[in-house]
Parts: structure tokens; C-alpha cells; sequence
């Protein structure tokens, strides 16, 4: 099987994280001495997936020095992740799939080998042990969190909306896909029914956990690829200082495991 293309969604400007990020963008804030975004084009490349492009906005110079082959979103301050992964769609391949990473995430190289595994028109990696790094982040864990609901075949049946309870949430998206090749084009094709602007306006896109639903509603098989544990979401100062101190005292295992 040919190796998928990786597009890093890198462009955000992270300002929960301020000040961290008032000289860098939110890709390169760094745990255990390397920024989120190497360690990510690391753990594709220990993979096999070593075709990686990088969606650039906020900073967008200091990630080209890296020599990585990049793609810059110029509106990056006015859009979301699904128009970052569009501003790509040059770069999306017609026989190969397409992997999509979060710029904002880490993870463990076993979480890409299990999405690599997964043959349905869209992969998502699900954690199903979730809470246990939500109650680490939030005093109310359910105040940043979503609806994820699967049925007994594994396909994700609900995505993206806001819970009443923990009932509705069977597992947490974690920020890194799998489009199969053969629904690359499908998969564009309804961003565009989806986004087409108003007269006036410029195309913003929209919420990648909505887009998913739309394309659940409309009868996508959209297989959740389930894990437990092995990544974290960067999101705050509170987060970052978290990780790093149970970075320094070796805790920070229960969540993910990284090389120095």
C-alpha cells in the first residue's frame, strides 16, 4: 500500500497560550524541550507517512526555517480548520489517502499505526479514556468537551454538539483522521455545498466536528478508530504548565509518552 499524504493544520494563533505565543505560533510551543509540531512530523515519519505538508498562518516564518513543505493560510485570524485544510487542496493526493494532525496535539506513534489500520472512507481516532485527562484539565470536565456517540459496528453516529451529560460522550475526537483516497474528492465536494459564501462574503468554512456530522447525516461511514490514552490537546497556560510539571516528575506518562 502506497504511504498517505499528512497535512498538518499549523496555522492557528493560539492566543489561550498568551504569552507563550506572542512571539511564536501555537504549533511551536515546545514540551520536553521540542514544539508540538516536530515532534508530530517525527511521529508520521516513524510511521512511514514521511509525504507531510504543513497549513502555516500566525507567525508563518518562524515553521518555513524548519524546511518543512508548506501551504499558507493568509486569513488564518478569520477562519477555521476545515478552510486551513482547503487552503492544501492543491497538495490533497488522487490515489493515496489523506492523513490530517492537528497542529495544537501530540501523540503516540501507536495511535497513527491504528489509524493507518483503519480502511473506512473516514477514520477518526477516538479516546475513550478521555476523562481521565479532561479532569486533569477542567474543574468541569464536561464544559470543554463534545458529543461523541458510536454504534455497536464502531461507526461514530454523533459528533461536536454539547453534552447534557456524560452519557453523551462515548469517547473524545482527538484531532488526527484518515481520509481514504477514493472519497478525497467526495470529502470536497461537500465542503463546498457547505461553505458557499453569501453574496458579499468570503468562503470561512466551517467547524471540522460539524463537517463530520454533516457527512455522518449524509450516510458517510465515519468509523471511530478507538484508543485509550497516549496523546494530549494543548490548549491553555494552564494546560502547558500542567504537562510540564508532570514532564518533571515523570507523571506525564499516565496521559502520553514522549522521548526527550
Amino acid at each position: 500500500m502506497t504511504s498517505p499524504r499528512a497535512i498538518h493544520l499549523a496555522a492557528g494563533e493560539g492566543s489561550r497560550l498568551r504569552p507563550i505565543t506572542n512571539d511564536r505560533p501555537k504549533p511551536l510551543v515546545e514540551l520536553g524541550g521540542q514544539s508540538l509540531l516536530e515532534r508530530n512530523v517525527e511521529t508520521l515519519n516513524d510511521a512511514g507517512v514521511t509525504d507531510q505538508i504543513v497549513v502555516t498562518g500566525y507567525c508563518s516564518d518562524q515553521i518555513e526555517e524548519f524546511g518543512y513543505d508548506t501551504v499558507n493560510n493568509p486569513v488564518y485570524d478569520e477562519t477555521d480548520m476545515v478552510y486551513s485544510l482547503f487552503c492544501a487542496e492543491d497538495q490533497f493526493p488522487e490515489d493515496r489517502d489523506l492523513v490530517i494532525s492537528y497542529g495544537d496535539i501530540i501523540y503516540e506513534q501507536s495511535l497513527v499505526n491504528s489509524l493507518l489500520d483503519c480502511d473506512a472512507p473516514l477514520c477518526i481516532i477516538v479516546d475513550r479514556e478521555w476523562r481521565n485527562l479532561w479532569e486533569s484539565r477542567f474543574d468541569d470536565p464536561l464544559e470543554d468537551a463534545e458529543t461523541l456517540k458510536v454504534d455497536s459496528s464502531g461507526k461514530i453516529r454523533e459528533i461536536g454538539q454539547e453534552p447534557d451529560s456524560f452519557d453523551d460522550i462515548e469517547g473524545q475526537y482527538v484531532g488526527l483522521l484518515k481520509i481514504r483516497s477514493d472519497y478525497i474528492d467526495k470529502f470536497a465536494e461537500m465542503y463546498y455545498r457547505l461553505s458557499e459564501p453569501n453574496e458579499g462574503e468570503t468562503r470561512s468554512g466551517v467547524e471540522m466536528t460539524h463537517f463530520v456530522q454533516r457527512l455522518i447525516d449524509d450516510g458517510w461511514d465515519v468509523q471511530a478508530v478507538s484508543v485509550y490514552a497516549g496523546w494530549l490537546e494543548i490548549d491553555t497556560t494552564d494546560d502547558i504548565e500542567m504537562y510540564h510539571e508532570r514532564y518533571q516528575n515523570g507523571t506525564l506518562s499516565e496521559f502520553v509518552r514522549i522521548e526527550e
